[in-house]
């Protein structure tokens, strides 16, 4: 595996906002003082005259970007997802949700694997606070193609959107011709027809590691992977778990509030079905290597595989 390239979505995120920077005059990027980490400093260097850092304070730059998009700009604020979702809260529900506003929120540093950063830092219920919010599209990408593909589309869609990124380097997986990213839309990676794992972000690479042991074991996974929690891809979901009858869900996030639930959400009304959820339960993180950390929590192939054994 020594060959597979790793590239963290923060990394795409700064990418992507420097490659649209071209097409998108009104593209404009804030940030808090943290411009180096969340790596808008690449789209800073390009376009120095549309980036503005508004310091330490967060709710600050929301309130300066829901100004900015009354007046016909797209702003994306950015800043660790602690910050972002959850310091933000109230200035991103009213300011920005409220008027259903065209900021786009991209967040930083999410989950566990913000590593050495510790508990304070690693943010595990951003995803179940901005799916509250009415209007909000949220957006968890897996890999650097679909992380590109994200910020493209979040500036091409009108609305406020919340897109989760890793401070970790993770293996690319949808580095194929073939690849469609589309908000809303979720994708099968694996066929299947014994059980489906549905997995979001980093933890999509995992399930599919998972589902290669599985079939050692003669058990056929299906592999869905959902990158846009809300508004989730109903159909498919209802798809999959009608196929195999047992559903597991996998995140870097608690399963309260998450993916899981939000997949719950829609079985428990349209095609009940037991679900399994896989992911941070109902406890804080903790201080350590982004890789250490997954493993111990059980969000790697080789503890998704064994969530996976235990239950079915």
């Amino acid at each position: 595996m020594a060959d597979v390239k790793k590239i963290a979505t923060r990394e795409s995120y700064g990418n992507a906002l420097a490659d649209c920077g071209k097409d998108f005059p009104n593209l404009v990027v804030l940030d808090a003082d943290l411009a180096g980490a969340t790596k808008t400093s690449i789209f800073q260097k390009a376009f120095p005259d549309r980036h503005i850092d508004c310091g330490i304070a967060e709710c600050n730059m929301t309130g300066i970007a829901a100004g900015l998009a009354t007046c016909g700009k797209v702003p994306f604020i950015s800043s660790f997802a602690m910050f972002a979702a959850g310091r933000n809260f109230e200035q991103v529900r009213n300011s920005i949700g409220y008027p259903h506003l065209n900021v786009k929120i991209g967040a930083t540093h999410a989950g566990i694997t913000v590593g050495e950063d510790g508990a304070t830092h690693q943010c595990n219920e951003d995803i179940a606070l901005m799916r509250t919010i009415p209007g909000m599209t949220v957006i968890v990408p897996s890999d650097d193609v679909e992380a590109k593909a994200a910020v493209r589309a979040a500036i091409e869609m009108e609305g406020p959107v919340y897109l989760r990124f890793g401070r970790a380097a993770v293996p690319v997986i949808n580095d194929k011709p073939d690849y469609k990213f589309e908000i809303g839309k979720g994708v099968v990676l694996k066929e299947g027809t014994d059980v489906s794992i549905i997995a979001t972000g980093i933890c999509v690479e995992g399930a599919l590691g998972a589902a290669e042991m599985l079939s050692a074991d003669g058990i056929s996974a299906e592999v869905v992977n959902i990158h846009t929690i809300k508004p989730i891809d109903e159909e498919l979901v209802v798809a999959t778990a009608e196929k195999t009858g047992k559903v597991f869900t996998v995140e870097e996030h608690s399963v309260i509030g998450g993916l899981g639930s939000a997949v719950c959400d829609v079985l428990s009304e349209k095609a009940p079905t037991k679900v399994i959820k896989i992911g941070m339960y109902d406890k804080f993180g903790e201080s350590g290597s982004a890789g250490a950390l997954v493993e111990k929590y059980g969000l790697d192939a080789k503890g998704i595989y064994a969530k996976v054994k235990e239950n079915l």
